[in-house]
């Protein structure tokens, strides 16, 4: 049994659909099927959830949301009109959308009910297309599929009895279409996970009916080691580990949600990441272990937006629960870090900016002075952070000094170097600006001299 999940550019359209529905009918072992909200059908374009957002937000703000309702439903109407659907699956949008407004939800919830809509419809279309086409198809609700979630609306977790509920799928003969990106509560409450959680209810899914193979349909052919905007056509990655695409993930590759193979990871399934442009490619597998092959790097990611919080104290290392009281602080003032590289006499915490503006800071700094009576307290923002990841990294000689040579060639000052307690990856801060002149010259070194 394979479960797939097809992303929002695979749904966009009534053209991307029909190539979906032949994706599903060219594998009999295809039986659960699970569905973002319609993305961009062009550069310009904009994604449905973009759309339902504003609609929210509009009626939660008591001003006029006609026009953005009708904008939801154009993009809807352009998809069933073209595969020749009833109009009943519009009908069903805008009651929908009316029952929520109606609801006596809280205001936030009735925000993350209508983000719902998108998925949910698009499930609706599929699932009516593919019945239009003589399959034995059905849409099914998350609720009735049995995703249960945790009460944390817009970053849910799945509850571990959800699994068995969802293992019933098995017994069922037609191909099931759920919609991604949200589910409920034990007390029936809708709510959903973070942005781009389809991918996590795919890797639920999967994980819950106990998938030979789950596969994510985007629109590229694989993952490339290198980010394709910065370096021009990249080495495809053919084979990955959970761990690795996790690291990737987090550090700015943007196929995967960085939560998504958590459950997949748990049940060790195998994941093949395909493009829906091109099914019968190679794609990328990603497994719990593979074979090396040769280059223990497999890939470099980057991301910008952080800043360092840097902390200076003599014999810091000698005042027990210094750091603990630091990172206190933080949690105090609501706010999460990244990394926390340190020496003896110093500590430093890696932070997103948009966590600490600049008004935070102040009152963040004035607090470690008062509590901790540091030597030095300062911050340093437009940082970016680079990664180099790799499973086979921890028994290979010599990848620090080849990385810390690609950055003396690109002329690029190092800010900072932290390799995770795992060594599946090397983490290094720069200035934003040198960012794209390091990726460059760490993919020459990695992928082109090796």
């Amino acid at each position: 049994m394979k479960v797939a999940k097809f992303g929002g550019s695979s749904v966009a359209s009534a053209a991307q659909l029909k190539k979906v529905a032949q994706i599903i009918q060219s594998d009999n072992d295809r039986k659960a099927i699970v569905v973002s909200a319609p993305g961009k059908r062009f550069s310009e374009d904009n994604k449905v959830t973009d759309l339902l957002i504003k609609l929210g937000e509009a009626y939660l703000a008591d001003k006029p949301y006609q026009n953005q309702l009708e904008e939801v439903l154009l993009r809807f109407s352009s998809i069933t009109t073209e595969l020749d659907l009833s109009d009943r699956i519009l009908e069903e949008i805008k009651d929908d959308v009316s029952s929520v407004f109606a609801s006596d939800y809280p205001k936030e919830l009735k925000l993350e009910a209508i983000k719902s809509i998108g998925e949910d419809s698009l499930a609706k279309i599929l699932s009516a297309y593919l019945q239009s086409l003589g399959i034995k198809a059905s849409y099914l609700n998350p609720k009735e599929a049995g995703i249960i979630l945790s009460d944390e609306p817009g970053s849910a977790q799945i509850l571990d009895e959800s699994f068995d509920l969802l293992y019933k799928l098995r017994e069922r003969k037609e191909i099931v279409v759920i919609p991604g990106f949200f589910g409920y509560t034990k007390e029936g409450k809708l709510v959903t996970f973070s942005r781009g959680g389809s991918d996590i209810t795919g890797s639920i899914v999967a994980a819950g009916v106990k998938a030979d193979l789950y596969e994510n349909f985007t629109d590229v052919d694989s993952v490339y080691c290198v980010n394709p905007t910065i370096v021009d056509n990249p080495k495809e990655i053919t084979s990955l580990t959970y761990k690795e695409m996790r690291e990737l993930s987090y550090a700015g590759f943007s196929v995967f949600h960085d939560e998504a193979l958590i459950p997949a990871f748990k049940a060790s399934i195998p994941v093949c990441i395909k493009n829906t442009n091109n099914p019968d490619g190679l794609g990328t597998i990603i497994v719990s272990e593979k074979e090396k092959n040769g280059n223990p790097v497999v890939g470099i990611a980057s991301d910008t937006g952080f800043l360092s919080l840097y902390v200076s104290k003599y014999l810091m290392n000698r005042e027990l629960g210094f750091g603990r009281r630091l990172l206190h602080i933080l949690e105090d003032e609501g706010i999460s870090f990244e990394h926390t590289p340190s020496g003896i006499d110093d500590m430093s915490v890696i932070i997103r900016e948009s966590e600490l503006p600049e008004h935070k800071e102040l009152k963040v700094i004035k607090r470690i002075k008062e509590e901790l009576d540091p030597d030095q307290v300062y911050t340093e923002r437009d940082l970016a952070l680079i990664m180099i990841v790799g499973e086979s990294m921890n028994s290979s000689v010599g990848i620090a000094a080849k990385a810390t040579e690609a950055f003396s060639r690109a002329n690029v000052n190092l800010e900072m170097i932290n390799q995770g307690s795992s060594e599946t990856s090397m983490m290094f801060g720069v200035k934003e600006d040198g960012v794209k002149q390091a990726v460059k010259s760490l993919y020459e070194i990695f992928f082109l001299e090796n």
